[in-house]
């Protein structure tokens, strides 16, 4: 099943985060989307570009949207013309499979 038509499930401290054979499988899924490591901390991020900023905000709206439907949050930078996006779990640290499912959603956004 693909990640964007799968729904976010509860995560909570001691949730377990992804192995790297699910990284692997899931940023195969994902390519346009980067592993990066923030304070320690690994995350997934991407950076979509737009004409404007009118167009880059609407996607941060979007987005925002997506993310209050799946009880799950991202980090928005929305500058001209370009909005990074960056999905972690705060409650582990690290990266979950919602992460994933989250930022797959993202790519569905796009206009």
């Amino acid at each position: 099943m693909s990640l964007n038509t799968q729904e976010c499930e509860a995560c909570r401290v001691g949730a377990p985060k992804v192995d790297r054979n699910e990284l692997d499988q899931f940023l195969q899924e994902l390519p346009e989307w980067k592993l990066v490591v923030k304070e320690g901390i690994e995350q997934l991020e991407r950076v979509y570009r737009f004409k404007n900023f009118r167009q880059a905000l609407a996607f941060t709206n979007r987005v925002g949207e997506m993310a209050e439907q799946e009880g799950h949050h991202p980090g928005l930078l929305t500058e001209w013309g370009k909005v990074t996006v960056t999905w972690w779990t705060h409650s582990i640290q690290g990266l979950h499979k919602n992460d994933f499912i989250c930022a797959a959603k993202c790519d569905l956004l796009l206009d």
